[in-house]
Parts: structure tokens; sequence; C-alpha cells
């Protein structure tokens, strides 16, 4: 509750916390916006491939020239992490490679990292957030984005006596969404290639959100953050709106669809023959509770809480998440009171490659959101031996694989990859 005056009195001390952003695309661009506006926080650094681009995004944001000439702007984020001038480091990349090597130098050369590289968190997130720990700094989720937000949620209800049945968030969803490509991605957006061009918006990217891969990633993220389960046949994408969270995200042994306590999830906005659900929660995320008694559910229900028809189940909900804007929370946390905002902790769930069509041997993987192959949340227990999707990228198949198969470690030409033995590791400690 006192995160602003912290920064306040860092401010006056002369001390304010300085970030080091790699990646200045939407996200950082989101970030750099507010930064003016922040008493106690600085960016030191930016590092992107083009700094030309990062300068340009600057100015877009409304920096003027004399905070972007104080900016230091690189080419290399391991550069960036080994900056003196450098508190934390934002890794928005989007590339899991090179978000789990940014983080283990800003590790290695004592900065604390938030990773808004939720591909790379799902991959390794413990063994940095172990590593991290080792060397004294803080590893943390970024707030803003969905599974930073969950996890704040599902603490909440923990610290306050609820029992956490199901978590998640919500999305546009419908089967046939994990066959798009990025060739006909933009019907579904509501735009023409053309205009989706113009806007500077990448059908790669984009897909990803819609063929079900980027919520795959961002439940296993919470599963891992929070000790929670995913479901054993995947994501159920059930549609619901708001008002019915409770009802429909109860264990099935009540008359809800989920497989047990204490799982996540991801709701659609749409029903099954494309409708849009009633009070839908697309750029949300909730949780459901469990009252632990008969008195704390007889409070559900007079303080107005949306509750299933038993009364014990509820739900709250965050109707909307303002991603990099709300980025210096994480940021400040770190650096202020050396807390995470959200941590991988274990391995509890992966993202298991699909693919969208027949492949056949030789042929190149494209990994998140592309024409080969969607991902899909699956728990690690039964899932340790997949290819995780993140790891899909660039990469040759070795055999043929049929359309809607799960795709193995043992399918593709990945020779000594040290991602790769950091991820079997990883899902070895689960």
């Amino acid at each position: 509750m006192n995160l602003a005056h912290l920064a306040a009195e860092a401010e006056t001390r002369g001390k304010p916390v300085r970030a080091g952003l790699i990646g200045a695309g939407k996200f950082g661009s989101m970030f750099l916006s507010q930064v003016p506006a922040i008493a106690g926080l600085t960016v030191s650094a930016i590092a992107d491939l083009d700094p030309d681009r990062a300068r340009g995004a600057c100015r877009e944001v409304g920096w003027d020239e004399d905070r972007i000439g104080r900016t230091a702007l690189v080419e290399s984020g391991k550069t960036l992490a080994a900056r003196d001038d450098v508190d934390v480091v934002i890794e928005a990349t989007g590339n899991p490679r090179a978000g789990i090597a940014h983080a283990q130098a800003a590790i290695a050369s004592g900065k604390h990292v938030v990773m808004v590289n939720v591909e790379a968190d799902v991959l390794v997130g413990p063994t940095l957030a172990k590593e991290a720990e080792a060397a004294g700094v803080v590893y943390s989720m970024a707030y803003g984005d969905q599974p930073a937000l969950v996890s704040e949620m599902v603490d909440w209800a923990r610290a306050t006596g609820f029992h956490v049945t199901a978590a998640g968030k919500g999305t546009k969803y419908l089967p046939a969404f994990h066959a798009v490509t990025p060739d006909d991605v933009w019907s579904h957006y509501g735009l023409t290639p053309e205009e989706a061009k113009a806007a500077g918006m990448n059908p790669q990217m984009f897909n990803s959100f819609l063929d079900g891969t980027k919520s795959a990633i961002e439940m296993a993220a919470i599963a891992n953050a929070c000790g929670l389960d995913v479901p054993s046949e995947g994501l159920g994408f059930p549609p619901c709106g708001v008002d019915h969270l409770a009802h429909v995200l109860r264990p099935r042994e009540l008359g809800g669809l989920m497989e047990g306590r204490g799982m996540v999830e991801t709701v659609s906005s749409l029903e099954r023959d494309g409708r849009p659900v009633f009070r839908d929660l697309r750029w949300g995320v909730y949780v459901v509770l469990e009252a632990p008694n008969d008195y704390a559910a007889a409070c559900f229900r007079q303080y107005g809480l949306p509750t299933d028809d038993t009364g014990r189940f509820a739900a709250m909900y965050k109707p909307f998440h303002l991603i990099g804007l709300e980025l210096s929370i994480s940021v400040l946390s770190a650096a202020l009171r050396g807390e995470p905002t959200g941590q991988a902790r274990e391995m509890r769930g992966t993202v298991a490659s699909v693919a969208k069509r027949d492949l056949k041997v030789g042929e190149m993987l494209d990994g998140e959101g592309g024409y080969t192959v969607w991902g899909k949340a699956l728990p690690i227990a039964q899932a340790g031996a997949a290819l995780p999707i993140g790891l899909a990228h660039g990469i040759r198949l070795t055999r043929d694989v049929a359309a809607g198969e799960v795709l193995g470690l043992g399918d593709v030409d990945l020779a000594d990859d040290p991602v790769v033995s950091m991820y079997r590791d990883a899902i070895a400690a689960a």
C-alpha cells in the first residue's frame, strides 16, 4: 500500500530506481510511457536489436529529447545487464532463448529481473528464481500481465483464508482457432491485412493469442507460480461470463466443469456457436473461492458476492489489465521491497507443441503463433517428454507428425542445446 511513498522517498534521497529495458516493443513502450510520471523511477538504458526503433518508441510515447539523450541505447541485452547504472533488468523480448540468457546475465551481475517474457518463464522459471535467490536478487513476474495479476489474486485469497478452486483469465476462443495461421488471423480481429500492416501489427504474435498458445503459456506460468494444477486434457476454454464463474468453475462432483480443486483455466468470451458471452471476461482475470466454513459462506451472500447455488463458492475478478502501463509495480517492488510480484516456484505444467496440420520429416517448425504448431497446456507429469512450444522454433522434424498430435523432444533435431538441458533439469526436479 505504500509503494509510491517508498519510490518518492528514493527520489528525495537522490537514489531513484534505475531500470534497464530489453526490448522496446509494445509492452516495453507502454512501460516507457508511464516512467516520466513516476517519482523515484528512471530508465537508464534500453537495449534493442534496432536502437533507432527504440529511439522512435521513446518519441512515440512522449519522451522529450533531453530524456532520450540521457538514456543509453544499446543493441545487446547482455551489455545492458552488466551496466553499473541499472538496478532492475526488464526482459521484454518475447524470445525464450534470449530471455533466459538475459536473465542469467542480469542475475550474474547482481541485478533484479522482471520477466515480461512468459515464454522463457514457463520453460525454466523455477531454475531462474533459484539462481536469483542464491545471488541475493529478485526474479519476478511482470505486473500488468495476467499471470502476475492472477498470482496476486491467489495470494490474496489464501492470505485471507479462502480455498482457491480455480484461477485464470478470459480470452476469445473457439476450437477452430487452433488451426488458424498468420495468413488468416486478421479476419478474426475484424481487420484487413493492409490495416494491420499499417498499424505495425505482427500477425504471428497476434495469432499466438488467437490459436490458444498464449493462454496455455500464461496458465502454465500461473500453475508454476501458485502451486495450481493444469487440467489433464488441457485447457477447456468454457464459455463463461463473470456472473457464472463460481457455478461453472467449481468441481465436477458439484456440477461444475473442473476435474478438481485448485486448478487453472481460461474462460471464453464466445459461446461455441460464436455468439458473444453475456458480461464476458475477455480482458480480465479471476479467482474462484471456496468458503472454509458456513459463517464465511453466509458473508458471501450478505456482501453481494456472485456465488454458485450452494452459496459456498464465490468469484472475484478484475475486468481489465493494463499490461505494460502497470509494469512499474514489479520494478519498484523488486528494488524497494525485495519482493517479486509473482514468481515461478515449481514445474506444475508445461506447454506442449501440437501439430496444426500434417507435418513431414525435414520441415522447419516456426514456433508460437506460426503455421506449424500450437501450444497446449498439460500437467508436467504427463507431458515432460513433449516438445515445449518455447523450443519449437527454427528446428527440423525428424519424423512425420499427424495433425493434432503432440510432438516429443525426440521428434526434432535439438543437437546439444543448453536450454533443453535446463528444461530437462527443471522438470526432473518437479
